[in-house]
């Protein structure tokens, strides 16, 4: 049988993970595709750089037109990070009549609509299962298999990188910055991690997400988010005597006024699936109005996994089920409204854990009470421990609030933070039960 030639441009981590797949799998990957899938050319810029799969002479160059020029080559995998050139490349690849399988969120969440769109009128497709969760099948959970459902909330623990770090610093005690140097030794940051751990790399996972189960047309840079970096073993240990852990949470939530979405630390209740997700873990609780609550949970990076996820879009795409997805679902387009308006953040209701650096002296805790009783925000709960004489009298007042809207806690906090007897400092935390 005539065999379905392919193409990876990008040969990095997650391209070498891929060829890996198709080279060593053969035999299995064509019991799902009914005929061999060859890997005909690899593109990348650098030529030399130690890999650990062995490719045949003359497979990798780098030159993109022995791609775009190849009408043989009919699906590629394009595996290049970034917005520029990797949206130019998907362009050119989808003019040229190829068929296209990636995994970059941030290219979708900033181009969707532009790539999608013209990926139509080629009557091309284009598969992103990896570019969310990694090795978890969310896309297709949300967008094939739970389509008899309308979609009620998603609460994800959608970086790995974050949740790495947010674990070693409740199971070990150690500081942001000791931990951040942690996940970058073993591979699980960036030099640069800013897009991890400041919540931008979850609020483009959640824009994708959104628009999927809502049909939410929303920049992601448009989605409240607050990264971790202000979080502090302290807060783990306060934290853990409410019974709680703390997770970098992104949320999307129907309700009646429209569609909440936001990206923050969050308190999530011992003994939950999601408090119990460790490590550079993903995971995903979807709320259906049919089927109820569903959860997912896999790793979210790494080569295999995300190979895992690019190469079963690949066969679904050979095997000529993508084009009918791609098609019926009619997904990211310019030409089309949002079903549904996003809620004023500031109307977004929670209950919220707050630390506050105060004199040590009586009448502090009535004044803070005073000010969130103005904005009619009542507190369940507080904790106060006695502090030694070094700390030059401040200390550290923790209060866990009832329900209250995310503007009410705004304007409270600002009037608050200008206390005199309130420092530098304070921490606000939702809190999920």
């Amino acid at each position: 049988m005539r065999s379905a030639k392919v193409a990876i441009v990008g040969f990095g981590t997650i391209g070498t993970g891929v060829a890996r797949l198709l080279l060593e799998n053969g035999t299995r990957i064509a019991r799902h595709t009914g005929r061999p899938l060859e890997l005909v050319r690899i593109v990348d810029t650098d030529l030399t750089r130690p890999r650990d799969v062995v490719v045949a002479e003359g497979l990798l160059t780098d030159d993109l037109s022995k791609v775009l020029d190849d009408p043989e080559i009919t699906a590629v995998v394009q595996v290049i990070g970034g917005l520029e050139p990797a949206r130019t490349i998907m362009l050119k690849l989808l003019e040229s009549g190829k068929d296209v399988v990636t995994a970059n969120k941030a290219l979708l969440a900033e181009h969707g609509p532009e790539l999608f769109d013209r990926a139509r009128q080629l009557g091309r497709s284009i598969a992103f299962e990896a570019a969310v969760a990694g090795g978890i099948p969310i896309i297709a959970a949300i967008s094939e298999c739970l389509t008899a459902n309308q979609i009620e909330s998603i609460y994800a623990i959608l970086n790995g990188t974050s949740n790495f770090i947010l674990t070693e610093m409740e199971e070990q005690g150690s500081d942001y910055a000791a931990t951040v140097a942690e996940a970058q030794r073993r591979g699980y940051a960036e030099a640069d991690p800013t897009m991890d751990v400041d919540g931008s790399d979850a609020a483009q996972k959640l824009a994708i997400l959104a628009h999927l189960a809502f049909g939410a047309q929303v920049n992601w840079r448009e989605i409240p988010r607050v990264g971790i970096d202000t979080v502090d073993p302290t807060d783990m240990r306060y934290a853990r005597e409410f019974g709680y852990g703390v997770k970098l949470l992104a949320v999307a939530n129907l309700v009646p006024e429209g569609l909440e979405l936001h990206v923050s630390p969050t308190l999530v209740c011992h003994g939950t699936p999601l408090a119990d997700v460790r490590g550079a873990y993903n995971a995903i609780r979807v709320k259906g109005d049919a089927v109820g609550r569903v959860f997912f949970q896999g790793l979210g990076a790494g080569q295999m996994p995300t190979a895992s996820a690019v190469v079963a879009d690949l066969i679904d795409t050979v095997v000529g089920r993508m084009a009918i997805t791609f098609r019926t679902l009619d997904l990211w387009s310019d030409q089309r409204e949002a079903p549904v308006a996003l809620r004023d953040p500031a109307k977004v209701p929670g209950r919220f854990y707050l630390r506050f650096r105060v004199d040590d002296r009586p009448g502090v805790l009535a004044e803070i009470a005073g000010l969130l009783g103005q904005q009619q925000i009542s507190i369940a709960s507080v904790i106060q421990h006695e502090t030694e004489p070094e700390n030059g009298g401040i200390v550290p007042l923790v209060i866990m609030t009832h329900w209250a809207s995310e503007g009410a806690m705004t304007k409270a906090l600002a009037v608050i933070d200008r206390l005199p007897c309130v420092h530098s400092g304070s921490i606000r935390m939702r809190v999920r039960d």
